[in-house]
């Protein structure tokens, strides 16, 4: 079958069925040597997702990075797809940026993250991969809806505007998966992690995500020995971040332990507001000016705090501490001042 048709397909049994244990969670151990695809292992989550699964032992970690193939493309996907014969994925794999990347390129962000799931999901199926996890996002929600937001909240209002087009492709991506499973009977899954942050992310100037951003803009306000520094919006806003260190770890622990079709969210149960956060990363960085603030510019959703309940049930707890999260991710950043690693 080329990759123009329609997607045909494997037997709907699975192999190895998930076991449900007395408390009623699934267990069943991943093979170690189970061929794993990690779709965009050298984006922030793909790749600590990558360093996790090594460290727990698996040991056949392969695919392609995005200059190798351009997941966009459908016939190469499906094309590796029938060489490579992965044993399962994890689609972590996007088109991603802050509020001014989403709110000024909302087409590409909607094509671009559309071809790669589209594209990534209906060759998984073709080929018969059993166990596969489709990372979303917290932006997935309404902009208004009830805090902590469970996963219920999906599809129950309208969503934030400055990146709705994202959102939506998410939205899509997890309907796909809820649609495999109710056709083929394959244990796939969801998982939307909060807003995320560590070593290996994207520190680029227009284009990153508001951790990083400021991080960033504290260092370089240091080293030039700037007076002040202005953020945008009116730093009123709460957030919640998630080291991604933990997300690779509830990663491997939803893929082993979680075989419903919902959506799980990946957080820590706790935020705190922009002003709290650049308050926080100035103290990491050392930064002795003065912080302003432009209410001219977009603050975006008011709050986004995840219900992490139905995670936390399954034996699941983050372990990193944010103010300890963003010391290494600082550390990291300096490091690596200068080299590709950045993506400047």
């Amino acid at each position: 079958m080329n990759a123009d048709s329609d997607v045909a397909h494997p037997a709907a049994s699975a192999p190895n069925a998930l076991a449900v244990a007395a408390d009623g969670n699934v267990h069943r151990p991943l093979d170690r040597s189970a061929r794993v695809f990690v779709a965009g292992r050298r984006g922030l989550v793909g790749s600590a997702v990558c360093r996790h699964l090594r460290r727990e032992g698996f040991t056949d970690l392969g695919g392609p990075t995005s200059a190798e193939l351009d997941l966009r493309e459908r016939r190469a996907v499906f094309a590796w797809f029938a060489d490579a014969r992965p044993d399962v994925v994890v689609l972590a794999a996007a088109r991603v940026g802050g509020i001014k990347a989403n709110a000024t390129r909302p087409t590409e962000f909607l094509s671009d993250n559309l071809r790669i799931q589209v594209n990534v999901l209906d060759a998984a199926l073709e080929h018969g991969v059993e166990r596969l996890l489709f990372l979303g996002s917290s932006c997935i929600y309404p902009k208004l809806a009830e805090q902590p937001i469970r996963e219920e909240a999906l599809l129950t209002g309208p969503l934030e505007p400055t990146n709705d087009a994202y959102a939506i492709a998410k939205i899509t991506g997890i309907l796909q998966v809820q649609a495999v499973r109710r056709q083929y009977g394959l244990p796939w899954i969801s998982a939307m992690p909060t807003n995320l942050y560590g070593s290996g992310d994207n520190f680029h100037p227009k284009h990153c995500h508001v951790l990083p951003s400021l991080i960033r803009r504290f260092h370089e306000a240091k080293e030039s020995g700037a007076r002040s520094v202005v953020n945008w919006g009116s730093g009123s806003p709460r957030r919640e971040f998630l080291h991604v260190d933990d997300l690779a770890r509830a990663c491997l622990h939803l893929l082993e332990h979680y075989d419903e079709g919902g959506p799980v969210n990946v957080g820590t149960g706790t935020d705190l507001t922009i002003r709290e956060l650049a308050e926080l990363v100035r103290q990491v960085v050392g930064y002795q000016g003065s912080v302003e603030w432009d209410p001219s510019q977009p603050d975006g959703t008011p709050r986004k705090l995840l219900d992490v309940s139905r995670l936390t049930a399954l034996g699941w707890a983050p372990r990193i501490a944010l103010r300890e999260g963003l010391a290494q991710t600082y550390a990291w950043y300096v490091e690596n001042l200068g080299t590709d690693a950045l993506r400047h």
